[in-house]
């Protein structure tokens, strides 16, 4: 943490930062399930309150960027830091664009279907949820970070494994579905399995960030 003790400011930030991330997948997470249990209304919000968190997302790491640049802070960190904070940044720009098609393609899912594509949320979201505390312990321990991110590698293949699943039951198992709701169904499943893809890039950023600091 001494590396850090003449950066509050920037440190403030990253944590703003990190809540706006954090809180972003939440919505997401409300958002899919609206959609689909026809909450049009609360949808409609997530959607809004999505839009206004990336925005907010957008201008903070613009901040943290003039900030370590216009006061020379952490220099020998400062790209690398700033990358990872991209690769997050990524992740709430990522979920507010999927959640929006959902609103603008209005994908017709069976009912039952909704269950997995709950739980396929929740493992894409859980791996962005263990990214952020492992971002945290970087700035206060960084030899802690290895064993904090072996759980958004975890969530991703889970979340992999059962995005095939459902794909494959889509394709295989639901005769009664017309060849373009299928193809429809396999591109929001992938929408939705794309965040842990993006939790797991920005996680392989941070671990090697660790190392280098622990060597």
């Amino acid at each position: 943490m001494q590396l850090f003790r003449h950066a509050s400011k920037s440190i403030e930030l990253i944590e703003s930062f990190l809540d706006i991330i954090d809180q972003g997948t939440l919505i997401f997470k409300e958002g899919v399930k609206n959609y689909l249990y026809n909450n049009r209304e609360n949808f409609v919000h997530n959607l809004q309150t999505l839009s206004a968190l990336e925005t907010d997302a957008d201008i903070t790491w613009r901040k943290i960027e003039n900030i370590l640049y216009t006061q020379s802070l952490m220099p020998q960190l400062r790209g690398d830091i700033l990358r990872l904070l991209e690769e997050l940044d990524k992740i709430i720009d990522l979920a507010k664009t999927n959640l929006f098609q959902f609103d603008v393609e209005i994908p017709y899912i069976p009912e039952v279907l909704n269950q997995d594509l709950v739980k396929l949320t929740e493992l894409s979201c859980a791996a962005i949820e263990s990214v952020i505390p492992a971002t945290r312990t970087y700035f206060k321990d960084p030899e802690s970070v290895k064993e904090k991110l072996h759980r958004v590698y975890l969530y991703e293949k889970e979340a992999d494994k059962l995005a095939d699943a459902i794909k494959r039951r889509v394709f295989h198992d639901m005769p009664e579905i017309k060849l373009s709701q299928r193809f429809h169904l396999r591109y929001f499943t992938l929408h939705i399995e794309t965040l842990s893809d993006a939790a797991e890039k920005a996680a392989d950023v941070l671990s090697v960030m660790a190392i280098k600091r622990t060597i």
